[in-house]
């Protein structure tokens, strides 16, 4: 997937060129009328982002290049972990402030300077992640900023995450497949973390980049959202949106938000609607080598609605069969209600964090966990789960199941075929 400009605002910041503050920089892309009504209002506005992190600014730590360039063996081929438009990112292994201790092991983002993301980016997400602390986040331990010689170098430095990403697992074939516990508690984990950002924080912020390459897992596959480069400020008081230039990823980006460039946390819904389909289906949002009905997943999945009997035609084939179909038919319903075209009603995330840890629970209480069986004839799941409540109520449902497929048995043939299985399931 690659980032997009729809356009850019001929109004441009100035920028600081070796510090993380920058006052005001996510003003930037603010329409005038906005910053007119703003300064001639008459209660007080919430603080900003910036100044909220002059206030923890001190919790980062402040690396140098020398320091960074060592922890990664001179930014090693070897260690390279990631790539994307900002540039490489390195495990390394940092020691503590005092030198004492057991060295950690950590990610290291360099900037690329030549690359998409620049300065601006590279503070912004230094002032979110600054501010930011939850658990479904992750964490920034310190930055570089040096200038010199030989340009200006910025780097990040994030706890390490060693299960990669969502993005991996989900469609990179050489990583293990995601099992249906796990998808779900990503989800709700993720869902926790959009909502924390829209709803819990003294301002609003709004991710812009959701999408299943940013969501991070651990070392228990706990996800944590990551990249806050193009983060915003969600409104101002008496404000529905922020005007901003259109960026983030094909695929995920909202419709409204693409055609106006109004921002609102329901953009976000959006983009987590389609990743709750991608968790569902292992296909990516868009995916040009398949046929053309099926290249835009969302297109492709409005033929299987989560009522119809062939939905089950949607779900991951690397599930193998193992996974609850009741709940992935509300998951499939919690995403089409973030998909709706009027922005305003999507949900809001903890409303669709409500709706996840219900659906969850209902699958935590249901033990042990359940392989769920296919119509022969159709190919659709249609069977209920076959649960552990007793040999006689699970062998009535597979002996209704069977004499429904031997239908099709005529004569002497089709009795002996139901004598047959009545004797293996009694």
């Amino acid at each position: 997937m690659k980032c997009f400009h729809h356009f850019k605002d001929r109004v441009k910041s100035r920028v600081q060129k070796s510090a993380p503050i920058l006052k005001n920089q996510n003003k930037s892309d603010t329409s005038e009328a906005e910053r007119v009504t703003k300064s001639s209002g008459s209660g007080s506005l919430p603080r900003t982002i910036p100044e909220i992190y002059e206030e923890k600014a001190q919790n980062l730590r402040v690396f140098t290049f020398a320091e960074l360039r060592q922890a990664t063996s001179n930014f090693s081929r070897l260690l390279k972990i990631g790539e994307g438009g900002f540039g490489c990112v390195y495990k390394g292994t940092i020691k503590p402030v005092d030198g004492k201790g057991e060295p950690s092991v950590v990610a290291i983002k360099k900037l690329n300077r030549d690359g998409y993301q620049g300065h601006k980016q590279w503070v912004a997400e230094v002032q979110f992640l600054g501010v930011v602390e939850h658990s479904n986040l992750v964490k920034l331990i310190g930055y570089c900023a040096m200038d010199g010689e030989r340009g200006i170098q910025r780097l990040l430095v994030y706890e390490y995450m060693p299960n990669k990403s969502l993005e991996d697992h989900l469609f990179n074939k050489a990583h293990s497949a995601l099992s249906w516990d796990r998808r779900l508690q990503i989800m709700l984990g993720a869902a926790q973390g959009l909502a924390y950002l829209h709803e819990e924080l003294e301002i609003q912020v709004i991710y812009r980049d959701f999408k299943s390459s940013n969501v991070l897992l651990d070392e228990e596959f706990k996800p944590k959202l990551s990249d806050f480069g193009l983060a915003r400020e969600g409104p101002t008081p008496g404000h529905t949106h922020v005007s901003t230039a259109v960026v983030g990823t094909y695929g995920y980006a909202a419709p409204d938000y693409i055609e106006t460039g109004h921002l609102t946390s329901k953009s976000d819904v959006w983009s987590f609607g389609v990743v709750l389909y991608e968790i569902l289906t292992g296909r990516r949002s868009l995916e040009r080598d398949r046929p053309r009905s099926e290249q835009k997943m969302l297109d492709w999945v409005k033929q299987y609605p989560a009522d119809s009997r062939k939905f089950g035609m949607i779900m991951d084939p690397r599930l193998e069969n193992q996974y609850s179909l009741s709940a992935a038919r509300k998951i499939a319903k919690l995403a089409d209600s973030c998909l709706v075209k009027s922005a305003k009603d999507r949900p809001k995330m903890s409303k669709v964090v409500e709706s996840l840890k219900q659906i969850v629970q209902v699958e935590n209480a249901e033990s042990p966990p359940t392989k769920y069986l296919e119509d022969a004839e159709d190919n659709a799941v249609e069977e209920k789960p076959v649960k552990e409540k007793g040999a006689s109520e699970s062998a009535k449902r597979r002996i209704a199941h069977l004499a429904k497929i031997s239908e099709n048995l005529g004569g002497v043939s089709g009795r002996r075929f139901m004598i047959m299985q009545r004797a293996k399931v009694t």
